[in-house]
């Protein structure tokens, strides 16, 4: 009988990235299968959370959770089925021809092979969008709608799906035919010259993101003068964070989720902070007024109250906001991206080993060619996905341990008792579940469970 060894090797190079592919996907299966059990077993309040948690936001958060992890398990199982059929049947060799007569249409021949990369670029991405939209209108309108959190219509949602479509096409066709271009043009160095390239491309767009991207969807105001903005211009200036610009996002519009982060290089350095976040702000906590405030476009949210108070007071806002500049003084940020980039360095350095090696190319269909865009998804979607799940999940214990010393920092500053109120606060707002089964945690958790966050913050009572 013969064996996967007897096989050709660009076979067994076939059959050894499905088996790893369903191989990983078992694996996560199995975990969430774990922690799906503590979802359904855990029915009441554990004793230790009894102070934190009342039994309705428990019960919540169990129910919101178990409805993701189903969701997650039916999604998942069909992302790995088509990935499955399409090397199966020959997707990828079928678009890549599809996106040939396309060129050949305008009189381009074989010799123009990146706008032909570009056409497939887009075919792969229109594919994938189409293919991906039940499930996101899914995940959005049922499970997101079901536990409170969504605030889009139909309308808002179509219409933002589109606009991300748009400006991801704007970025990324130009990115990519650049890339293209200088791997084919580099020489022996391409793979430096192609590392140098992303490497400034991802630093313009994290500068540029926040200011030109991000308003695209979402409507960014200053924070108006006052207390808080004075608390974290001095908390700022205290540590010697370079803060430029405090901004407000109004993530209200599109989910009652919350969330606050920091941008920018060197000396200019901004704070955005979700409206959710607010206490004062959220427009979600104005429930009962008799009329509510009409959006700019009936179809842009939803008019209707949410009998709801969330977000978190002046003193925890400043408490978080001490947890995520401590992510920038001990250095988390850049150590972050130096990681990012060598690994970046390293597989540009891999890729341009084995991009000559043809029994890769016609391990997935391509006999007669070997297009640059193709050998890139060959080498770093399917050939490093091993070392990719290894590096993901060092990269989950390395934040682990970086969200402990951002908590330890804001204690440090005295914030301990105002961070421990505002992370039951946001648990309990964003419906998250305290109890974890702790191999899916080790796996998957790239911020504490939040148990292990408040023992670490010490014995801080709430008042």
């Amino acid at each position: 009988m013969e064996g996967i060894s007897d096989l050709p090797v660009e076979m067994q190079i076939f059959y050894a990235v499905l088996g790893f592919s369903w191989t990983v996907y078992l694996w996560e299966a199995y975990l969430s299968y774990r922690q799906r059990k503590m979802y359904r077993l855990t029915t009441h309040v554990p004793q230790e959370l009894g102070k934190i948690m009342d039994s309705e936001t428990f019960e919540k958060s169990r129910l919101y959770q178990l409805d993701k992890s189903n969701f997650s398990f039916w999604s998942g199982l069909y992302s790995e089925t088509e990935g499955t059929l399409i090397l199966l049947l020959g997707g990828i060799p079928f678009l890549w021809a599809a996106a040939g007569s396309v060129t050949t249409r305008f009189g381009l021949g074989p010799e123009y092979e990146i706008t032909q990369s570009l056409v497939f670029l887009t075919l792969a991405t229109l594919f994938s969008a189409f293919t991906g939209l039940p499930w996101s209108l899914y995940s959005t309108f049922v499970i997101e709608e079901k536990h409170g959190f969504n605030q889009q219509t139909l309308g808002f949602f179509f219409k933002d799906a589109l606009k991300k479509f748009v400006v991801t096409q704007c970025i990324l066709l130009p990115v990519t035919s650049l890339l293209l271009y200088i791997i084919k043009i580099g020489g022996d160095y391409f793979f430096i010259y192609a590392w140098l390239f992303t490497l400034g491309v991802s630093l313009v767009l994290v500068t540029i993101y926040a200011d030109y991207i991000a308003p695209l969807f979402d409507k960014f105001t200053p924070l108006p003068d006052g207390e808080l903005k004075n608390d974290i211009e001095s908390m700022a200036k205290s540590i010697s964070f370079p803060l430029t610009k405090v901004y407000v996002v109004e993530g209200s519009k599109r989910s009652s989720h919350s969330n606050a982060y920091f941008y920018g290089f060197f000396k200019n350095k901004r704070i955005v902070l979700f409206d959710t976040l607010l206490e004062d702000y959220s427009p979600l906590n104005k429930a009962g007024e008799s009329e509510t405030e009409q959006p700019e476009s009936n179809d842009d949210t939803k008019s209707k109250p949410k009998n709801k108070k969330q977000g978190c007071n002046n003193a925890e806002i400043l408490a978080v906001l001490g947890h995520e500049l401590g992510h920038w003084k001990l250095g988390h940020t850049v150590k972050n991206i130096v990681i990012s980039q060598m690994n970046s360095f390293m597989c540009f350095s891999l890729f341009a080993i084995l991009i000559g090696r043809k029994e890769l190319f016609v391990a997935f269909g391509f006999t007669d060619s070997q297009p640059t865009l193709i050998g890139l998804m060959i080498i770093f979607q399917f050939i490093f996905s091993p070392y990719n799940e290894l590096l993901s999940f060092c990269l989950t214990v390395l934040s682990r341990r970086f969200e402990f010393q951002a908590d330890a920092f804001a204690r440090n500053m005295g914030k301990a008792t105002e961070l421990y109120s505002a992370l039951i606060k946001l648990n309990k707002d964003n419906l998250g579940f305290p109890v974890a089964d702790w191999l899916f945690s080790m796996w998957h958790y790239s911020h504490p469970p939040l148990l292990e966050r408040l023992r670490a913050l010490g014995n801080t009572k709430q008042d």
